[in-house]
C-alpha cells in the first residue's frame, strides 16, 4: 500500500466513486497488493473523482495539493498516488490514526 520512493511516497488507494461521503472505508487486498479503500463522494465524470481523491489525501496528509500526483489509474478504480514530501514513517503513522495499517 505504501512505497518509499525518491520524491516521497506512493501510495495505492482503491476508490468506491459516489459514496455519501468521502472517507477512508478501509484496506482491499492483502499483503503487497493492499490497497487504501476510500469511498469517494464525487462520480467518476471528467476526472471528479481523482480530484476529489487529491483533494481528499491533501487535507488527511496536511500537505498543498500540487504535493500530490496521480501516477496511475485515471480511468480505474485502482489508483497509485505520489505524496512529494512525505517519509515513509510519517505516512505510516498518519494512516494508522485512522485504520489498522
Amino acid at each position: 500500500m505504501l512505497r518509499a520512493v525518491a520524491e516521497g511516497v506512493t501510495l495505492a488507494v482503491r476508490a468506491q466513486p459516489g459514496a455519501k461521503r468521502t472517507a477512508i472505508a478501509g484496506i482491499y487486498g492483502e499483503g503487497t497488493a493492499a490497497q487504501l479503500k476510500i469511498a469517494v463522494q464525487a462520480q467518476p465524470i471528467e476526472g471528479r473523482a481523482n480530484e476529489a481523491l487529491i483533494a481528499f489525501l491533501a487535507d488527511i496528509f496536511d500537505l498543498p495539493k500540487n504535493a500530490i500526483e496521480l501516477k496511475s489509474g485515471e480511468l480505474s478504480r485502482s489508483k497509485v498516488f505520489l505524496l512529494r514530501g512525505v517519509t515513509l514513517a510519517r505516512a505510516r503513522a498518519v494512516l494508522a490514526k485512522r485504520i489498522d495499517v
